[in-house]
């Protein structure tokens, strides 16, 4: 079973998903693929996401869980393999703002002693 979920991309792209998987939900199509028909459609994902971003989910019988996540884009959500096992990692939108250009942490300058 494969799923791919997309977000803000070009009508084309939907369009082009639409003709191989079932759009269950907006932007959520699911269908049964063949390896090479799938990486071929994920290629035109990738290759046409614009500002969007993509998700796929797909069979994998080396892998302990039995499926591999692969995503394209700009994701808060990164998936990280652990031993075999996927896990997500949710990475917080950062307020350029509040947030110091060196990435956090204190300013030497700013300890006091």
């Amino acid at each position: 079973m494969l799923v791919i979920v997309v977000n803000n991309v070009p009508p084309a792209v939907r369009g082009r998903l639409a003709l191989w998987l079932l759009e269950v939900r907006a932007g959520v199509y699911l269908g049964n693929l063949s390896r090479r028909n799938r990486e071929r459609l994920w290629q035109t994902v990738t290759d046409n996401l614009g500002d969007g971003d993509a998700v796929m989910i797909a069979p994998e019988s080396k892998r302990e869980d039995g499926f591999a996540v692969r995503t394209a884009g700009t994701n808060r959500r990164m998936p990280e393999d652990w031993d075999g096992l996927s896990l997500i990692a949710f990475h917080p939108e950062r307020d350029p703002d509040t947030t110091p250009a060196s990435g956090g942490g204190l300013d030497p300058a700013e300890i006091s002693r």
